[in-house]
């Protein structure tokens, strides 16, 4: 039985308990072992060894158990940002974010996710120019993290009245909030603004300013948060998301660096990617990533879009995931 560096789990809270367990286990072990030749100690110290040995070991398993599990939460967080912007297309395109958003929010109540409104900024007729959203649940990120890109759909408005098919888009961004990885800003860097939140939410809301817009002055970043009903926590808030973005950023920098080297083409999609569309006069959804498609809009837009989630994460875990196909 050799010594183990005990230093990473002591310096966790998670294993620093075990880590104190397997310390006195070896201390033991090691007496024992002592004993161990003096003839008249020695088949019961061997006895003793051999049951130290196995307390060892489970101990240093169940360390190494807690040690991936933090790893694969770090990789895949269960909380994360989701943003919908309105795109191309006018009302029409605010109206199409609205119904993405709506859709996310079906999904995540069939998962039992929860899912907040962190801000949002509507028109006049009931669409989003933005919305965020905080979804906290497991496997959250892990299933939503292929859903960054622009998604568009094509279909005859209301307000249409020659028939003529239009064409509008929104812009869909997932933010895992990790909480061992925090990107460092430098207060010096961010300009705070406070003002009234307005909309639902009670006197309080409107007539104090809970408000907060952070504004990251060196990558021009701003983020709002309304959804709290006091001023530290929504700063806390929105100072949270903007960490999630700009680990984002560097993320998708770093990707773009070592782009030859990727394993999928999907996994750091950019922002700008047209990913999706909805057609729905042929009652048809397309991932042009995996040149796939499924029809029943209906159903999707209800929020059943797990079979399109299996197929862009199969694809994005494949060491050879299909490039980006040109959307047609």
């Amino acid at each position: 039985m050799q010594e183990i560096n005990l230093t990473p789990y002591k310096e966790n809270r998670k294993t620093l308990f075990l880590a104190q367990e397997y310390e006195r286990l070896f201390s033991q072990y090691k007496e024992t072992q002592a004993m161990a030749k003096d003839p008249s100690m020695g088949e019961l110290a061997t006895l003793e060894l051999a049951e130290l040995s196995k307390q060892l070991a489970e101990v240093k398993k169940q360390m190494d158990e807690i040690v991936a599990s933090e790893k694969q939460e770090e990789e895949f967080p269960n909380n994360l940002i989701l943003e919908v912007r309105a795109g191309a297309g006018g009302e029409e395109a605010a109206l199409f974010a609205a119904q993405l958003a709506l859709l996310y929010q079906r999904y995540a109540e069939m998962q039992g996710w929860t899912m907040q409104m962190v801000d949002e900024s509507r028109t006049d007729i009931g669409g989003y120019k933005e919305v965020v959203f905080e979804i906290h649940g497991r496997d959250s990120y892990r299933r939503l993290r292929f859903e960054t890109g622009v998604h568009r759909i094509q279909r005859v408005p209301e307000t249409e009245k020659s028939g003529r098919i239009h064409t509008s888009t929104a812009s869909v961004a997932i933010l895992p909030l990790r909480k061992l990885k925090k990107f460092e800003i430098n207060p010096a860097d961010l300009e705070i603004e406070f003002s009234r939140a307005g909309g639902k939410g009670g006197q309080n809301v409107n007539k104090v300013e809970t408000a907060v817009r952070l504004t990251h002055k060196p990558s021009g970043l701003t983020v709002r948060s309304t959804s709290e009903r006091s001023q530290n926590a929504n700063r806390e808030h929105a100072f949270e998301i903007l960490q999630a973005k700009l680990q984002v950023i560097k993320e998708e920098e770093d990707a773009k660096k070592f782009s030859s080297e990727r394993k999928s083409q999907i996994g750091t999609a950019d922002r700008s990617e047209k990913i999706r569309t909805y057609n729905w006069l042929q009652d048809r959804v397309t991932d042009h990533r995996i040149k796939e498609s499924w029809h029943n809009i209906e159903h999707i837009f209800a929020g059943n879009i797990d079979p399109i989630l299996d197929a862009v994460e199969k694809a994005g875990n494949s060491p050879k995931a299909p490039e980006s196909a040109p959307v047609a």
